[in-house]
């Protein structure tokens, strides 16, 4: 029986060129493809078997519809998303590969839900019953309206007695750190388990780990120390964290580690290569997390669950992770090879 999972955000119209791994300055075509971090977050679970509710505002024209169309063709539940308002925010992805990164151009701004009114929605009706909420950083960075719809969704989760997480998702070109971290650290007395990497730690919240990250030196040691002290901070129930190894744009190492105030497991490595398309890796990492807490015996099947989860998403191309649980469990219970499945 799925559980009842809630996901706030933005999603949005991304174009990307035809044809694998195409500049921008090459294309005569875009694909169209819908997603944004805590949509993708809501494919991710209706794929594993919840109850997977997206809560947005898109217009009431043809292209909002296509977007929700595309959460519907996922069995994700849309009927909290708030319709009216001017635009679908678009970006503009272009996939690299070997030493040329992605690279990701945003046309965002004034979007339906960067514009949204609390009275758009019912918080409270839309946390009933619901047994997981989950929201990221980069909802709050949208607007300033956006931020405090953020701020009434975390409360009315928690008068519903709802596990909230959080992805701290740091964007630099939506806000700086400075502000990050004067809108994320109050919002932080609502999460129950905080999702993020070293980066976003450190710009959102003020954290930072010791180690050298960009070397490649990701012992988990560092990260111990932090977590504790996060964890002391915010009062988390649980703090997590994945760790990339970019070897080139199409080669990563994938790893997570988590804490739950008494142990420190630390997943298996996959190694990724080649990458299909990254974007969304983290998202997927993050419903594959919330479906792990909510179903299996402990932290260390949880988390093996997610990373294997994200490794599967990286071969995929578009923001949504196409996988079942059966696959997953597959992964995560050591079949890597890639062999046909007759």
């Amino acid at each position: 029986m799925g559980k009842k999972i809630v996901t706030l955000g933005e999603i949005m119209l991304r174009l990307s060129p035809s044809g694998y791994c195409n500049r921008f300055v090459q294309a005569e075509h875009f694909d169209v493809i819908y997603g944004g971090g805590e949509a993708n977050v809501a494919v991710s679970c209706a794929n594993y078997g919840h109850d997977a509710y997206f809560v947005s505002k898109l217009p009431k024209h043809e292209i909002g519809q296509s977007a929700i169309n595309a959460l519907r063709k996922y069995g994700v539940k849309t009927e909290f998303i708030a319709r009216g308002g001017n635009r679908v925010g678009i970006y503009y992805a272009e996939t690299g590969a070997s030493m040329r990164p992605s690279k990701v151009i945003y046309d965002r701004a004034g979007s339906s839900i960067a514009e949204a009114d609390p009275k758009d929605f019912d918080f409270d009706a839309i946390m009933e019953g619901a047994d997981w909420f989950h929201w990221s950083g980069i909802t709050p960075a949208i607007s300033d309206k956006a931020a405090e719809l953020t701020k009434l969704a975390c409360e009315a989760a928690k008068r519903h007695g709802v596990t909230v997480s959080v992805d701290l998702n740091f964007r630099k070109k939506l806000w700086t750190s400075e502000k990050a971290q004067s809108i994320m650290r109050p919002l932080m007395q609502y999460v129950d388990v905080c999702i993020g990497n070293e980066e976003d730690a450190e710009l959102c919240l003020g954290f930072k780990p010791d180690a050298d990250v960009e070397g490649g030196n990701t012992d988990a040691k560092g990260y111990e120390g932090i977590f504790k002290g996060m964890m002391e901070t915010f009062g988390f129930k649980y703090v997590v964290s994945t760790l990339r190894e970019s070897l080139s744009a199409t080669h990563n190492g994938w790893k997570a580690m988590i804490y739950n105030g008494k142990e420190f497991y630390v997943s298996k490595r996959y190694d990724i290569m080649p990458i299909i398309d990254r974007v969304g890796g983290g998202d997927s990492f993050s419903g594959g997390l919330i479906h792990g807490l909510l179903t299996k015996e402990d932290q260390g099947a949880a988390l093996e669950f997610a990373v294997a989860a994200s490794a599967l998403k990286h071969t995929i191309n578009g923001d949504f992770n196409m996988v079942s649980a059966e696959e997953v469990e597959n992964l995560a219970g050591g079949s890597a090879n890639g062999r046909i499945q007759r």
